[in-house]
This record gives structure tokens, sequence and C-alpha cells, in this order.
């Protein structure tokens, strides 16, 4: 594969845990270099917009000192590498090996696809002492890419709206960073092997369904023995095929809501799988129903350095490599806000907040409503007061129109990010807004553009 054609490849993947795009250089880009070498390294493309459309950059002598320079003179100086590929700059940023590295502006480090500056609390909890390679960019010596499920690849690359025709496990996998020389890591046999628990025996998810209150008389059990999306998607719909199911009308539509709000639940599993100890063997991630509860246990307690009352206020993830591929894959939300989202959506539904226990493995705690609730299908959720949910919605939709005004191209992820809710709530608003005729869309989805409508 040429250099061309694995840039191209990058492109079509979009921004990650190890790629950004420039639409031009500026001395900013300091920031995302400091940052890749916080965390594993990654690629800055100059002449690249957010929306993947190529506008060119060109590496001249002057561009190239100025890049160096802001290297340089980073703390400790970080040296990156620099080449002309077609009409793009590429700027290759190593894992560095002195952590932490600063820059004028500060510290910073790359969560999913964004560059986020660092506190001196989180410098002191992620860089207390040098980090040893983690198990999931460990390369896994008996993995072959004969081992490797293009089906698979296949799957992720639907669920991640990346427009790649042609499957060629190794640069894929290498493009992701979950491959290295050729080999395989434990990440890339957790998402792609045909058979991951034969290369990481506990690969596994154990789904239970318990008839009453206390872990004795089991009347539903699935163990899945398959790659991470498979893990999440089975836990998913077991969840939903064991909870109660309420439906309300509103004109001619009718929603289903279940009795505990699935994106909460959707998150606690991703957030699981994302933060599961996967050294720790002979173990399972649990998904246990019970009649007043649901709990989602995984292996392993707090990453290292990190503390109970840091909990819920930053983000400290064991498993990066997972991580971005479960966020290219819109399977979670904005990095360090799941605990306050879990929370929020149980709120809505009238629920308590979700329970935590913390010790060698981290178990979280779904409280269901009363029997009682249950059978009485409300017409609305419990706990809410009336009009609740549409003030909220107003607001919602206010900031929205706002934002367009500000910026037109603006995309329904950047709007979640400044409104604190999801890409598909986002994206619900601004089809409300587009059917009361208060915006309109111009040209495509991709590269197009959201109009206020006067009047």
């Amino acid at each position: 594969m040429t250099d061309a054609q694995k840039i191209d490849m990058l492109i079509q993947e979009g921004e990650g845990l190890a790629v950004e795009f420039k639409e031009h250089f500026s001395s900013r880009i300091v920031e995302d270099i400091t940052a890749f070498a916080n965390t594993k390294g990654g690629v800055i493309l100059l002449g690249v917009r957010d929306d993947k459309t190529i506008v060119g950059e060109q590496l001249t002598n002057d561009l190239k000192a100025r890049i160096n320079s802001l290297g340089r003179n980073c703390s400790p100086p970080i040296q990156v590498k620099l080449r002309q590929v077609e009409d793009l700059v590429v700027v290759l940023v190593p894992q560095g090996e002195e952590k932490p590295y600063g820059c004028g502006a500060g510290y910073f480090r790359r969560l999913d696809g964004t560059t986020q500056k660092m506190t001196n609390h989180e410098l002191r909890i992620m860089f207390r002492e040098h980090e040893a390679v983690s198990f999931e960019e460990k390369v896994n010596r008996d993995a072959t890419w004969q081992d490797i499920s293009t089906n698979k690849i296949r799957d992720f690359l639907k669920e991640a709206d990346i427009g790649i025709k042609k499957i060629v496990a190794p640069d894929i996998l290498t493009s992701l960073n979950i491959a290295h020389n050729d080999k395989i890591t434990n990440a890339g046999v957790l998402f792609f092997a045909e058979n991951p628990r034969r290369f990481i025996l506990h690969a596994q998810m154990t789904l239970i369904a318990f008839k009453g209150k206390d872990r004795i008389h089991i009347f539903d059990r699935q163990d899945i023995h398959d790659d991470l999306l498979a893990q999440f998607n089975g836990a998913v719909f077991f969840l939903k095929k064991h909870l109660n199911l309420r439906s309300e009308i509103k004109g001619v539509n009718r929603k289903d809501i279940y009795e505990i709000p699935l994106e909460a639940l959707r998150e606690a599993v991703a957030n699981a799988i994302i933060h599961r100890d996967y050294a720790m063997r002979g173990t399972s991630l649990m998904v246990e129903v019970y009649d007043d509860r649901v709990e989602i246990v995984n292996p392993g307690g707090l990453p290292p350095g990190m503390e109970k009352k840091d909990f819920g206020k930053i983000s400290v993830r064991r498993n990066e490599r997972i991580a971005d591929l479960f966020f290219r894959m819109d399977k979670v939300e904005l990095a360090g806000t799941g605990i306050r989202r879990m929370k929020e959506a149980m709120a809505a539904a009238g629920l308590p907040a979700p329970r935590i226990r913390q010790t060698t493995f981290f178990t979280i705690v779904f409280k269901r409503p009363d029997l009682g609730d249950r059978e009485g299908a409300p017409k609305k959720r419990l706990g809410e007061k009336p009009g609740g949910s549409e003030k909220s919605s107003e607001k919602s939709s206010e900031k929205i129109c706002r934002s367009i005004k500000a910026n037109p191209k603006i995309s329904a992820r950047a709007l979640g990010v400044m409104l604190g809710i999801s890409a598909r709530a986002v994206e619900k608003h601004l089809a409300q807004l587009k059917e009361a005729g208060v915006i309109k869309r111009i040209g495509p989805a991709k590269g197009g553009r959201w109009e206020i409508v006067d009047g």
C-alpha cells in the first residue's frame, strides 16, 4: 500500500484517538502534538477539513521550520516527522517516553477524537508512574491474519460509517493502530478475530436473568464468546428482552419506553467493555437482571493512580484503543461524561441514580421501578413534572438555533458537545425544528449547511 493510499484510508476512517484533521497550519497544532505524545502517538493531517474535504497544504521550508520549532520548544522536546503526501502535509507524532509533555498553553492529552487540556490533578493521576505496555497493546503472538474475520471488519466499518470497499485486513488494522509491524495486538483480536476466545480464554460476557432478588433461581442465561461488538449488541438485546416495556402515543406516532432508560444501560455496557481489565484471567463481564435491579459487573477496579473521589469527574481509560473503536462506532458519548449521562437519564425517568461499588471489580446497579409502577404503565414518566421535558426541549432547541446562526456548518456531534447531549438527541431536535419550518438544510448531509428560516 502506498503512502497516498494509507492517508486516504485515514481520511475515510475519520478523526479518532490517533488522527487529527486541520484545514490549515496554525501554531495551535502544538496542542495536538503534545496531546499525541502524552497518549499513544498520532498523525496530524494538514489540509483536511473536519468533514473530510481536502483543501490541500504545501510543506514549504518555512512551514517545516515552524512545525519543528514548535516541537523543539515543548518540554521535554518532541521530535516530529514531516512528509508531503500528494496535496497534504503529514505530521507524525510518536508516543513519548518522557511523559508528561507540555507546551506554552499547558499540558494536553487525547480522548476519542478530541484534544483536551489537562489539569494539574489529572497530570498527577495520569503520569504518576511511567506506564508499561497495556494488555490491549501487547502483540498476540498466536494470532495470524488467517484468524481475522473479514465479515467482522466489514460490520465495524458499517457501524463506524467508514466507506472502504476493498477490505485488506493488515492495512485496516494497522491504520486503526491495533496491528504493528504485521503483528496483531490483543485489541485487534478482541474486535476482529473469528474466535477471540481461542487466543484470550476469558474474552467473554455472561448474561443472566434471575427469578427474585437473589442469585439463586436462574431462568435465562447466555454466554457470549465472541468479539466486543457482538458482546455489546448481545447485552443490549438481552436487557431489552427482560425489561418491561410500555408505549406512549403522540399524534400518529408510538414511542416504546423501557422501565430503565436504554441510553443509560447502553452507556453502562459500553463503559464496562471499555474499562474492563482484560489482563485478569479467569474472569467474565457480567450483566445480571433481578426483579428489582440490573447489575453490570466488570473485572478491574479504578485505573492505577485514580482515587474514588476522582471517579466521574475525570476520564482515565484503561483501554484507549478499545475506547477509540467504540467511539468511532458512536457507542459512547462525550469523553468523561458517561456517569453524568447515566444519572441524568435515570433522573429524567424518575428513578434514583445508579449505585456504584468499587473493589477489584466495578459494579453499577440500576434500580427497576416497583412492580406496581411497571404494571400501571403511566402516561407520563415517574416523577416527571408537567411540562418539564417540553421546557428542557425548548431550551435545547433555542441553543441549537443560536449555534447554527454562529456556525451554519456545525455538525450534530459538535452541537452535542456544546449542549451536553448525544448526537442522536441533537438529530431529533434538528428534525423537529426542520418539520416546524424553523430551519432548513442546504446541500448534502455531509458538506452542506443549516439555515435559519426568517419569519
